[in-house]
């Protein structure tokens, strides 16, 4: 990256930019106050609200969202008649998981074979740095040429819907003529990416109970009602025989027309086990971008060490459904409560608490918008043509700037590529990503402001 001012800008701040993002994965901002402190969440946000007093923003605020989070808003003025441009991260984090898994710890940012080890350091404490890295630039290359507003959400990883609710009680906010959601990733490292497609996500607790308490398995086994095993059962029928979400009356065979997903590059990327087969059936692409995929994200049930040998009265899971795009949410909430209210075996007693929702996202990449980011895009990445994929995560927050705001233009880009094993223990991103990104985000805002 030579010859080229603002690359060289971003490139002698990369050295500050580590600095800064250690500090912001320093904090343990898993907004899951049972879990983490507040403090900590409150820590991230208020160093944000810092960074971008720094930089000039004005109307710097912490945001107390209806979830009980809060997210960072602030503006920085452009010149009289331009264009504004929303900027989204978020600074909430997923929990670290099993910290003894990690080869060093979660949050302290290391360095290790060339990338930048921590939880956040990609999802998406890194898309913050990103943003501020592009303002910079261009700061000091003439100008940034368009209003900017930015956004860092406080409880994404939740998906409580605090900013959602916020944004719909506040609707002049957010309001922009397009909107960059710092939360997406490239294909592959070195291959510019935008996300044109996110699947929705519904999130249910189910609780089967069967006795009024647990049972010696010896003397009562074999006719008591185990409430674990029929938990088992319902959980089951949630998967054909090849592993295919299988939710009556909720459709599963759209396909993908776009990038193509290799299905070795995908065993790599994902990490599968040798001779361990992978599930579904249609293309890769198909199964993680266009169609419903149902995970059990935990039960509630006696660890192995110190079970007893006990026939189970009660048993709970929380079930996380991905809603491919033209599929409504709360419709596939439905079918999925249905689903597990009848399929649960021996007339136990069911309950199901929705906990989350969030709508898929389909973008229009035939806008303005789109043409400027690829211009940019071939700058930052020369000799590389900017891709189109689809993304099988959910960022709930896009349908309802989509809602609010009809006629912006969304999208999304960000350094969650493959490597970078979001949501895992060893989470990481690549500095190359942050500064490529960073300067391809810069040139997007000038081509944008001048189209």
């Amino acid at each position: 990256m030579s010859s080229n001012p603002v690359a060289e800008t971003v490139a002698s701040l990369m050295p500050r930019a580590k600095e800064e993002l250690a500090a912001l994965v320093a904090f343990k901002s898993v907004a899951d106050f049972d879990q983490f402190p507040r403090s900590e969440s409150e820590g991230a946000a208020n160093w944000i609200a810092a960074a971008l007093r720094t930089e000039g923003f004005q109307d710097v605020a912490l945001l107390d969202t209806p979830d009980g989070t809060q997210s960072v808003y602030g503006y920085l003025p452009g010149p009289q008649g331009a264009k504004t441009v929303l900027l989204y991260a978020h600074y909430d984090v997923q929990p670290p998981l099993d910290e003894a898994g990690w080869a060093t710890p979660p949050f302290e940012l290391t360095e290790r074979d060339g990338r930048w080890y921590g939880r956040g350091a990609a999802d998406c404490k890194g898309g913050v740095l990103m943003h501020l890295l592009a303002l910079r630039a261009l700061k000091a290359n003439g100008g940034v040429p368009v209003h900017v507003k930015v956004i860092a959400e406080g409880s994404e990883e939740q998906g409580t819907g605090g900013l959602e609710r916020y944004a719909e009680a506040h609707p002049d906010l957010l309001a922009a003529d397009t909107i960059v959601i710092g939360d997406a990733g490239n294909f592959r490292v070195g291959l510019p990416t935008v996300t044109s497609t996110l699947r929705g996500m519904t999130l249910l607790r189910v609780k089967v109970d069967t006795l009024e308490g647990n049972l010696h398995s010896g003397q009562f086994g074999g006719a008591a009602p185990d409430a674990l095993a029929a938990l088992i059962r319902v959980l089951d029928s949630l998967r054909a025989e090849d592993g295919s979400t299988t939710v009556d009356g909720l459709a599963a065979d759209s396909t993908w027309e776009g990038l193509a997903y290799d299905e070795e590059q995908f065993r790599r990327d994902a990490r599968v086990l040798d001779g361990v087969e992978l599930i579904g059936a249609g293309s890769v692409a198909d199964r993680i971008w266009a169609r419903p995929a149902v995970t059990v994200l935990g039960i509630d049930c006696p660890p192995v060490v110190g079970a007893t040998p006990s026939v189970q009265a009660g048993a709970r899971a929380l079930v996380s459904l991905r809603v491919p795009p033209g599929v409504d949410a709360a419709e596939a909430t439905k079918l999925l409560q249905a689903h597990l209210e009848t399929r649960t075996p021996w007339g136990a007693r069911v309950a199901v608490e929705q906990i989350g929702q969030g709508q898929a996202f389909r973008a229009d990449t035939t806008s303005p918008a789109y043409q400027a980011m690829a211009d940019a895009m071939a700058v930052a990445y020369p000799g590389e043509e900017m891709q189109y994929a689809g993304q099988g995560g959910s960022i709930p927050l896009c349908n309802t700037l989509a809602s609010l705001y009809p006629d912006a233009e969304i999208l999304l880009i960000g350094l969650s590529e493959p490597e970078a094993q979001i949501h895992a223990v060893n989470e990481s991103v690549s500095p190359e990503e942050l500064e490529r990104l960073s300067v391809a985000e810069a040139h997007f805002l000038r081509n944008y402001a001048a189209s």
